[in-house]
């Protein structure tokens, strides 16, 4: 299966399950192609608000993703720290150092400062964020 062309942005997204389907087919998970296209459609969606149909398609495409991820790539084996996890979910969604001081409610400069690994994140950080990316705080730590 080849690469998707095109990056995928929410407001392209189609708002109806069948639509989505239609974009990228429900299906087992057999390569790391397949992979970067499901994890494409999925960072489209995430921290958006979805509609009913959005959401139970991408719970399905989750579960898809997640079941490939625990035959090849055990969690024990990764080595992606914290720090790495929040700079590729700002990445993914187009979020800049300023735009993390935001979220946190911070100063400018310590949204710098977290993303360098000069400051921790502290407990409100981690909630925020965890609700923002609707991931496990456990991902920043």
């Amino acid at each position: 299966m080849k690469a998707m062309a095109n990056r995928i942005t929410f407001a392209k997204l189609p708002k109806t399950y069948e639509g989505l389907v239609h974009l990228h087919m429900l299906r087992p998970i057999h390569d790391e192609v397949e992979l970067a296209n499901a994890t494409e459609v999925i960072d489209a969606m995430a921290g958006h608000k979805l509609n009913v149909d959005q959401d139970a398609y991408l719970e399905a495409l989750s579960t898809l993703v997640e079941a490939y991820e625990a035959e090849h790539h055990r969690l024990g084996d990764s080595k992606i720290t914290g720090r790495q996890a929040l700079e590729y979910l700002l990445d993914a969604n187009g979020l800049s150092a300023a735009d993390l001081a935001r979220l946190l409610g911070v100063d400018r400069s310590l949204g710098v400062r977290i993303i360098a690994g000069e400051r921790r994140l502290t407990a409100d950080h981690l909630r925020i964020l965890s609700k923002r990316f609707k991931v496990s705080a456990d991902l920043f730590l």
